[in-house]
């Protein structure tokens, strides 16, 4: 078994993996060519078009995090070859800390507090109970389910959204559109945690982001393309010159982006109602994520039956 690592410390991964598959060859994109077109796999993040057509006999590609979008709209990706993705791998309980902090935020009203002490102003908030409080949690996957049971847990009634039915302990569950329309209009902060694929392109548009309350907060540690820009800044308004927005959404909480690194010249960065984090909402606990490859690998190489991803549902 000949298995290419190309990731950001490749060569840790590398090393790592070479620990859990003594059987296998394990390089990294630095290798020379004549190693690279003899790969039977891939373990791989984000790599070129020339990287994806290099080897001659690829068996399988294993996606080195959970969002395989930038993996399927690659003009070089191989036809038919069989793509396995990290689920979960640790990063849900990363995620699903950013999310409650995310929801913290809001409900605590430290945003106001925030702004009321850049004006010097001393002034208590009456505490809203979570219990009057419902967060929306789009995307119920592996990642999605534990983040809603992880801020169920924390008192706050959770509304889950999925394109299927699902059944959830603790969680509201809701699929088909109406069900989105429904959960929308009754969340105080909605959470962001579904894959980017045509159907999902700006879900988050001025129809979905009129339909929730006056006043409500959106959390998006997901995927970027998910959400309008300009009906985003539009339902966010601007500041009335006493704290208060002029939009119908209070704020948003953002991780991830169309583009990334968000280019500079972006209005979010420096909106009043917004806070931005570089994409470490959900980063790879290593030794997790490399046992889930080495299954994977392993898997692969004895024909045994995996959970592949279908490349016309984007996930």
């Amino acid at each position: 078994m000949r298995v290419l690592v190309h990731i950001d410390d490749a060569d840790q991964w590398r090393e790592a993996l070479a620990r859990r598959l003594p059987e296998a060859e394990v390089i990294t994109s630095a290798a020379p060519a004549e190693q690279r077109r003899r790969a039977d796999y891939l373990a791989v993040w984000k790599p070129s078009a020339e990287l994806l057509g290099e080897p001659e006999s690829l068996k399988g590609i294993v996606n080195l995090g959970a969002g395989v979008d930038a993996l399927l709209n690659n003009p070089g990706l191989p036809e038919g070859v069989p793509i396995v993705k990290l689920r979960d791998a640790g990063m849900a309980e990363l995620i699903g800390d950013y999310v409650r902090y995310g929801v913290l935020h809001f409900q605590r009203d430290f945003d106001r507090y925030r702004r009321q002490q850049a004006r010097h102003q001393w002034r208590e908030h009456a505490v809203v109970d979570k219990a009057d409080w419902p967060v929306g949690v789009l995307g119920l996957g592996a990642i999605g389910a534990k983040v809603a049971a992880m801020v169920a847990a924390d008192g706050f009634p959770v509304h889950g959204w999925s394109r299927s039915p699902k059944s959830l302990p603790g969680i509201t569950c809701h699929h088909d559109d109406a069900g989105l329309e429904a959960l929308l209009e009754r969340v105080k902060s909605l959470v962001l945690l579904l894959p980017d694929t045509p159907s999902t392109h700006h879900l988050i548009d001025a129809t979905a982001l009129a339909r929730l309350p006056e006043g409500a907060s959106l959390i998006n540690p997901g995927r970027g393309s998910l959400i309008d820009e300009a009906a985003l800044l539009d339902a966010l308004g601007e500041d009335d010159g006493e704290g208060e927005a002029t939009g119908r959404l209070r704020g948003a909480l953002l991780d991830a982006f169309p583009e990334e690194p968000l280019p500079e010249a972006s209005p979010l960065w420096s909106h009043p109602r917004v806070w931005i984090t570089p994409h470490m909402a959900g980063p790879t606990p290593l030794a997790e994520a490399l046992d889930q490859v080495a299954e994977a690998l392993r898997a692969f190489e004895a024909g045994a039956p995996i959970d592949t991803v279908d490349p016309q549902a984007g996930y």
